[in-house]
């Protein structure tokens, strides 16, 4: 039994939510659930029209999701309830997922669903049928410590979530539960297997759930048309070098798709110019950055002593101190784009983190002739 449902009083006059979006990482989240001996009631949130995302495979919450979420819950003699969010997250994900991209930004839907529709819904429907805890599916790990729960890496690397979560409040980490925290991902499909479930060999989910094809960009520019409006790719002189196709094709960091032909050394997005339409470009060198500025903060820890910061998901953490509001990279970081976190860590342990707003070039080439 893992430790995550170890709770003050008999788990057998406990409940335990388990958020259930029909895959297999929260399928045997409900199945450890109910080996405790707590009552155990399956939940999940109906966050978008599925008849656009019929056909592909492993799409969070799309209609053979839920279908799936309810065999687990049958299998495990465990009762499950659905509930349309689909007009909340269309508002607090999907329009600020379009909205970014015209604005230049880079958004992460994941984070923005995980602080909004997930844990904030999710939280007032668990209370509502009177749980003791929500417990999810997520590769992270939450550790008793001195001053009460800590947020901390997943075991497995390869599975860590905690970038996707750093917008987790003290009281949301207080209610919440990981049981998988300490799991591998093949052992979780092990489980799955040995218990029966139907999910065991599910693919997992890829890319943004809400897109049914991987193609965010037709998405956008269906929602706002002006995100495809063709503009020109300048140098930093602000000399024309080519023209895009719309500026939600591109990132801070991206080399592909830019077409440009006889320049000596590659070109790479340095940034998205929303108010001109156009798409920035230079060398990589110029990509590098001293600081960014982040909004929206969220302490977990204390943010006053050197700690290393994660840009991108699949970024590697790096040295950095939160100055305020700015953070500073102890050595140049390449490709951060606004729109993304900046998650912080001590060790395994998240301290917060916040969204880049915007960046700071490294001193050195800000001062070159």
């Amino acid at each position: 039994m893992s430790p995550d449902f170890q709770l003050a009083a008999p788990l057998a006059a406990r409940r335990i939510v388990v958020a259930m979006s029909g895959g297999v990482d929260s399928s045997v989240v409900a199945a450890l659930a109910v080996e405790t001996g707590a009552e155990v009631i399956g939940v999940t949130l109906q966050l978008y029209d599925h008849g656009e995302a019929t056909g592909r495979k492993g799409a969070c919450c799309a209609g053979r999701d839920i279908r799936d979420a309810r065999a687990v819950c049958d299998r495990l003699g465990i009762a499950h309830y659905v509930f349309d969010h689909a007009s909340r997250f269309s508002t607090g994900v999907i329009d600020q997922f379009a909205d970014d991209y015209v604005a230049g930004r880079t958004p992460i839907p994941c984070v923005r669903c995980n602080m909004g529709v997930k844990f904030t819904d999710l939280f007032g429907l668990a209370k509502g049928l009177g749980a003791d805890c929500l417990a999810t599916g997520h590769y992270v790990r939450r550790v008793d410590g001195a001053a009460g729960p800590e947020l901390h890496r997943g075991a497995d690397p390869a599975r860590d979530q905690s970038y996707f979560l750093f917008a987790t409040t003290a009281a949301q980490l207080d209610y919440l539960r990981f049981p998988l925290g300490g799991m591998a991902k093949g052992r979780v499909r092990e489980i799955a297997a040995e218990l029966g479930l139907g999910v065991a060999a599910k693919p997992d989910s890829q890319d943004i759930c809400f897109v049914p094809d991987g193609d965010h960009a037709s998405l956008v520019k269906r929602l706002r048309p002006e995100a495809g409006t063709p503009g020109d790719i300048v140098d930093e002189a602000g000399r024309v070098l080519g023209r895009h196709r719309g500026l939600v094709h591109f990132t801070v960091g991206q080399r592909r798709g830019l077409e440009i032909g006889g320049t000596p050394d590659p070109l790479y997005v340095l940034r998205l110019d929303a108010g001109r339409g156009a798409v920035v470009v230079g060398p990589r060198s110029a990509l590098a950055v001293d600081g960014a500025r982040l909004s929206g903060i969220n302490r977990l820890g204390p943010l006053d002593a050197p700690l290393t910061a994660k840009v991108r998901s699949m970024a590697k953490p790096v040295p950095a101190r939160l100055d305020g509001d700015w953070l500073r990279f102890d050595a140049p970081e390449y490709g951060v784009a606004p729109g993304q976190a900046a998650v912080l860590y001590a060790g395994d342990r998240v301290l917060g983190g916040g969204w880049i707003e915007e960046t700071v070039r490294a001193f050195s080439l800000s001062n070159a002739a």
